[in-house]
């Protein structure tokens, strides 16, 4: 007998269902999304926490028309499942499937695009103003999550939604508290008695009595007002946003249909901002997610029965910078740790166990970590501020106005540089080496191996100024690690290969491409001094003008921006040292990259080794017949 699930095929349907019935709903949908993402991993405890919310804002409101934007976005994968998609689950993520976040190009359901966090309340309000001024008639609700309401562009929001005064529905998803009964029971009456229509009709009766009572009216009106408020005070646990201009409605269990829906369906009739509280618990549903929330909030394939990951052999970088970080502090009082709301993802957690005191987690709050970050370098101390590339955009003023005008040596460990894979575009860290090389007195490195990265570390805590050091997600290339770290000159390039047909620059992740690169190219005749760059700033003009010098073709490979990236670096130290070389630059092009497996999208892009070097016989199809006439000749090399 086919399930409910079945008879959904889109949120219309979720209309003719008893609650019963989507109770039943609601385990088919978690059966299907502990499926999925097992095979395609994805953010599993953020949507286990969020099927009967998700189930009841669709039955409640007309997503083809009203508009519900998901705050980050990792948790609309139910919204999906209801609106039509549930069949292209098993694309998850993956190159030419479904996105991990709400993407307007996907359907008609997701009203805003997100991917970074804090951003909900400020685009409903936008569309409740567009709405207003249009004359048209749909509610617009923002569902934020307790973690996205730390940022402060949400309170920046929620302010000036509250001097809007117009009608907008914020539903705050609570996943790190439980409700007593106590306060559960007292705050479901408060609920029912201010959602209930006739209580605003009673009020306005009750004060318009009053205020025509001669002489003594007003004063019992205003005294009564003042009770009022004092009892709110005492037994409304939300007057911080009814102070804000929200009403203020919750905790409401957001796992119990029978309490969300009259919430939800009054709220929708009621005028002016709306402040839902709803409590829910991440991984319902799945055990090791319950249990470890943290692990499963974004999560690779794993096996269903036990809960494990599948892992690589081979650490991540993110590992490596980790255990770095629990080394360096065993002997250096000084160092302290930053991160916004990402010590997993960053690497940071044992650090936080080992040394709590010195370890900091601000939220979602990128902007206060970085001038926090500032603030203890002034005062002495040495802070590492582990934030992803893509995240640390929205730090760049801090970083500018906070770190490098002062010259504060604070260290920058960025991680998930370059193409990040199936979280796409909103995650895609191609943006770095473009934002961060045109700022003074900032040193920024990209390694191309862990022991790399280790050294690059141990250089950053020698230099009296600001530094970034930017990586990319996943395992490394899997070199020996050598015991001994080596203090590395800065702005000093590595020659990893001489040659003499062309020259390779490359950076970072780039470098391992490029090594593959000159393979290939070596066995087609075409010898190739290869560089590994590790600093784009400052760069290694000696060794740029050397090559300006000695060749005639160079070739600049990284996993970046092309425009204004390290490639662009290379072409303007060439026209300031007056060198002329035709030069053929490798990187992301200008454009937003989809969401994909990284050897795809790297396909896609023609970064891979075999594109790359028919890109260069293309460029110059005079190698090929040169390499064959000239032999191995030595001009080219030092």
């Amino acid at each position: 007998m086919p399930g409910i699930l079945e008879r959904v095929k889109c949120s219309e349907d979720l209309k003719k269902l008893t609650i019963k019935e989507m109770n039943v709903l609601a385990a088919e949908i978690r059966e299907l999304l502990i499926t999925s993402v097992s095979r395609c991993g994805g953010h599993l405890a953020p949507n286990l926490g969020v099927v009967e919310l998700s189930i009841a804002l669709h039955y409640v409101f007309n997503t083809a028309q009203d508009r519900v934007i998901w705050d980050v976005g990792h948790q609309s994968y139910v919204h999906k499942i209801l609106t039509g998609r549930k069949d292209l689950m098993s694309t998850l993520r993956q190159y030419g499937g479904l996105s991990g976040f709400p993407k307007s190009e996907e359907s008609i359901h997701d009203a805003f695009n997100t991917g970074h966090s804090s951003t909900s309340i400020s685009a409903a309000l936008g569309m409740a103003v567009a709405r207003d001024l249009q004359e048209e008639d749909y509610s617009v609700v923002a569902v934020i999550g307790d973690g996205a309401l730390t940022g402060g562009m949400a309170f920046e929001a929620l302010n000036h939604a509250g001097i809007e005064g117009r009608d907008l529905i914020v539903v705050l998803n609570d996943n790190e508290m439980s409700i007593s009964k106590n306060v559960g029971a007292m705050s479901g009456y408060l609920n029912r008695l201010r959602t209930d229509p006739s209580y605003s009709r009673t009020k306005e009766e009750i004060e318009h009595h009053l205020m025509r009572i001669p002489g003594i009216g007003p004063n019992i009106a205003r005294a009564a007002g003042k009770f009022k408020d004092l009892i709110k005070y005492l037994m409304v646990p939300g007057i911080w946003f009814e102070e804000l201009g929200f009403t203020y409605i919750g905790p409401v269990n957001g796992h119990d249909l029978d309490e969300l829906l009259p919430v939800l369906k009054n709220a929708r009739r009621m005028k002016g901002p709306i402040f839902i509280h709803v409590i829910t618990e991440k991984g319902r549903g799945y055990e090791p997610a319950r249990q470890d929330p943290g692990t499963f909030h974004g999560v690779g394939p794993f096996d269903i029965s036990t809960g494990k990951t599948f892992k690589k052999a081979i650490k991540t970088y993110t590992e490596i910078f980790g255990e770095y970080m629990v080394e360096r502090a065993r002997t250096d009082s000084k160092l302290v740790t930053i991160t916004a709301a990402m010590a997993n993802g960053t690497g940071l957690s044992e650090f936080a166990c080992c040394y709590p005191e010195r370890f900091f987690d601000t939220g979602i709050c990128e902007q206060h970590a970085v001038t926090l970050a500032a603030g203890m370098a002034k005062a002495g101390l040495r802070p590492v501020v582990a934030i992803y590339s893509t995240f640390l955009q929205r730090a760049y003023d801090q970083i500018i106005h906070d770190v490098a005008l002062q010259r504060l040596p604070v260290i920058f460990a960025i991680d998930r540089a370059g193409l990040v894979g199936e979280d796409g575009p909103t995650h895609h860290g191609v943006f770095d080496l473009a934002y961060l090389r045109s700022i003074p007195e900032l040193t920024l490195m990209a390694p191309s191996n862990e022991n790399e990265l280790l050294d690059m570390l141990h250089t950053a805590f020698t230099i009296n100024g600001p530094v970034a050091i930017r990586y990319p997600r996943g395992a490394g290339e899997g070199v020996e690690i050598s015991r001994t770290r080596q203090l590395l000159p800065v702005g000093e390039a590595h020659l990893m290969k001489k040659g003499q047909d062309l020259a390779i620059m490359a950076i970072g992740r780039g470098v391992s491409i490029a090594c593959q690169v000159a393979r290939l190219l070596e066995q087609k005749g075409i010898s190739t001094l290869l560089v590994d760059a590790r600093f784009v700033k400052p760069l290694d003009i000696s060794m740029i003008t050397d090559i300006g010098a000695k060749y005639q073709r160079l070739v600049t490979i990284e996993d970046n921006c092309i425009k204004g990236g390290f490639g662009s670096a290379v072409l303007e130290a060439l026209a300031e040292t007056k060198q002329q070389l035709d030069v053929l630059r490798i990187g992301i092009p200008d454009e937003f990259i989809e969401h994909g497996k990284v050897e795809l999208l790297f396909n896609y892009l023609d970064m891979d080794e075999v594109s790359i070097v028919e890109s260069i016989i293309n460029k110059w199809p005079e190698l090929l017949s040169y390499s064959r006439e000239l032999g191995l000749l030595n001009f080219g090399q030092n």
